[in-house]
C-alpha cells in the first residue's frame, strides 16, 4: 500500500506562485503514474496534471502553460510548480498514486 504526504499549499496573491510536493512511501514499486487533482468548493474533483514513471505528462487545459508537473524517482516525490495563479485555482489539491493523499489547500486571493 502506498502512503502519500503532500505539502506546499497556502495563501498566495493572484499572479503568484506555489510549489506543491508529494512524497510517496510504502509499496512504491507499484507506482506507475503520479498525479495532482483538485477539488474546489461545490465542484467535483478534477485532474490537474499527471506524470508517468517515464516522464510523460498531461495537463488540464485550464492550467497548461502555467503549471508544471515533475518527479524525482529517486525520492519518490512528485512536484507541481504553479505559476500565474488565478482565483479560480483555489481548491484543495490532492496527490494520487494509486491512493490519495490528505490534500493541501491552495487559496489564491488578494
Amino acid at each position: 500500500q502506498v502512503q502519500l504526504v503532500e505539502s506546499g499549499g497556502g495563501l498566495v496573491q493572484p499572479g503568484g506562485s506555489l510549489r506543491l510536493s508529494c512524497a510517496a512511501s510504502g509499496s512504491i514499486f507499484s507506482i506507475y503514474a503520479m498525479g495532482w487533482y483538485r477539488q474546489a468548493p461545490g465542484k467535483q474533483r478534477e485532474l490537474v496534471a499527471r506524470i508517468t514513471s517515464g516522464g510523460s505528462t498531461n495537463y488540464a487545459d485550464s492550467v497548461k502553460g502555467r503549471f508544471t508537473i515533475s518527479r524525482d524517482n529517486a525520492k519518490n516525490t512528485v512536484y507541481l510548480q504553479m505559476n500565474s495563479l488565478k482565483p479560480e485555482d483555489t481548491a484543495v489539491y490532492y496527490c494520487n498514486a494509486g491512493a490519495w493523499g490528505q490534500g493541501t489547500l491552495v487559496t489564491v486571493s488578494s
